[in-house]
């Protein structure tokens, strides 16, 4: 069942604010009451300090102390009674004269001890005053007074009713105005973990959406949820998953796009070349096949072994003449566009071990080591079987021409767009005038080693034209302790910005 981010957010406010007004309410029913008696008790205790400060020895207070106190008295609802040792009045609230003589009588019984407090709750008490809550029977009301004697010896009470209905009322609304902030400060806190809990999937949709923009649809939402966050998330995969499908289709369309638009300005030289260097090449093996076969006709040895041998030869120069023109036409039809590159993700380092193993049987007739260092898993943009193509080329290479240590190295790094495969082998290095032609149909730097194992000089312009197809780099370089040819393409992290970009580019 989907739920409403706008159904979530009016349950979470109303709930808060419902929560808000039951603490209010609950607050003000278990401590107003408690509340109320300490704000009164401090009226008093003020009343008190102002009586004991502005009554001088004669029983008289200065015009400005009698109107503070006044001022006092009549916000607080207080009726007050000042005696001397005799019990004299000297100050008093205007009142009426019966309801005066009840409150002097109230001080005379309870300076000489006659009125024990019967009924009475103390709130406080000192040796100078004594507060507490007191209903008095003679007028109905219940009071809080304060009572005792001043530093001069007078005494003094000072009561104020509990029955007053704007004072009651003016004590509650600020203690309420209280509670409320607390209530306030509190739901700010409330509403912010609580809004951020609704924003957390909101931010990982933006940064999901920024990915995409970069072209990264590998990305997927995974923090789910049944609202209409969670139904977008689920689109933003299935929008993920789409567009990763046509980006692969579109690079794939795009380099046959790349290849017709260069097929026009390469083909003509790419003949002339071709049957230049096939005629080349084929002349050698055609010439010995011819002289080997006319020398068996005329029997120019009669014995079983010569005969054997001038076999052997021919079938040697058929089966590489053969080979020859297999590789021939691969590499005419990677140069004419008539390969077609299918452009996919796929993990690297399976392959690479699957071509180890192919050639470690001819590595171990060469006492060689082959070893590869890299990550287990490395994802790449590319056509796997023409990836396999160049690391066959490279694999061989290495192991007829490794010497020295007869150490072969597979490297593979990775970086935020790209990576980069190495195949390194110990030996000789290359000529630097001949490193940069190496690429080139049918060049051979050792034309001796080269035809001892039966090598054409055409696998690594198969190479070259495969890279060239994906518009990636390659290249070689000479080290230390031998040679390293090496090759780029495109991560399976991100996909390639520059579908353009050359690969003809050598170090």
């Amino acid at each position: 069942m989907n739920i409403s981010i706008r159904k979530q957010l009016a349950m979470i406010f109303i709930g808060l604010m419902a929560a808000i007004l039951v603490v209010s309410m609950l607050a003000n029913s278990l401590f107003l009451e408690d509340f109320y008696y300490v704000r009164k008790k401090d009226v008093l205790q003020e009343a008190y300090r102002q009586l004991n400060e502005g009554v001088d020895d004669s029983g008289i207070m200065s015009e400005e102390s009698m109107a503070e106190f006044n001022d006092l008295c009549i916000a607080n609802s207080i009726t007050f009674v000042v005696e001397d040792q005799n019990f004299r009045k000297q100050i008093w609230t205007d009142m009426e004269m019966e309801y005066l003589r009840i409150i002097a009588g109230r001080l005379y019984g309870y300076m000489m001890g006659l009125d024990g407090g019967t009924g009475s709750e103390i709130m406080e008490q000192n040796d100078k005053y004594t507060i507490w809550k007191k209903y008095d029977s003679a007028v109905g009301l219940d009071y809080m007074e304060i009572w005792g004697t001043l530093d001069n010896g007078f005494y003094f009470l000072v009561r104020i009713t509990m029955d007053s209905i704007r004072d009651s009322v003016n004590i509650s609304n600020e203690f309420i105005k209280y509670v409320c902030l607390v209530g306030i400060i509190l739901s700010v806190f409330i509403i912010w973990w609580v809004t951020r809990k609704v924003a957390e999937p909101i931010r990982e949709l933006t940064e999901l959406s920024k990915r995409m923009a970069d072209l990264d649809f590998g990305v997927r939402y995974t923090s789910g949820g049944k609202n209409e966050i969670g139904q977008l998330g689920e689109h933003f995969n299935q929008m993920s998953e789409k567009l990763e499908k046509a980006y692969s289709q579109l690079m794939t369309a795009n380099n046959e796009l790349q290849k017709d638009i260069e097929e026009k300005t390469r083909i003509d030289e790419m003949r002339r070349e071709f049957l230049s260097n096939v005629s080349h090449e084929l002349k050698t093996p055609i010439a010995l096949i011819q002289g080997y076969a006319e020398g068996l006709k005329e029997c120019v040895n009669d014995d079983e072994e010569s005969r054997e041998f001038y076999c052997d030869v021919i079938m040697d120069e058929s089966s590489k003449m053969n080979h020859l023109v297999r590789q021939l036409l691969t590499l005419n039809h990677l140069e004419e566009g008539r390969e077609e590159v299918v452009m996919e993700r796929f993990d690297m380092v399976p392959l690479i071990h699957n071509k180890i193993q192919s050639v470690s049987l001819l590595a171990q007739q060469k006492e060689a080591r082959i070893t590869y260092y890299g990550p287990e898993e490395l994802v790449v943009w590319g056509d796997e079987f023409k990836v396999e193509e160049v690391l066959t080329n490279y694999l061989s290479n290495a192991v007829n021409h490794v010497d020295g240590e007869c150490r072969i190295e597979v490297k593979a790094q990775e970086t935020d767009t790209k990576v980069r495969i190495s195949v390194h082998n110990t030996g000789q290095p290359i000529p630097d005038k001949d490193i940069d032609q190496i690429w080139g149909k049918f060049y051979k730097v050792d034309k001796a080693r080269t035809r001892e194992y039966g090598g054409s000089g055409i696998g690594l312009s198969i190479v070259k034209a495969i890279m060239e197809s994906f518009h990636q780099s390659f290249g070689v370089k000479n080290c230390e302790d031998g040679v390293e040819f090496w090759f780029e393409l495109e991560s399976g992290k991100s996909v390639p910005k520059n579908a353009q970009m050359k690969g003809n580019m050598h170090e």
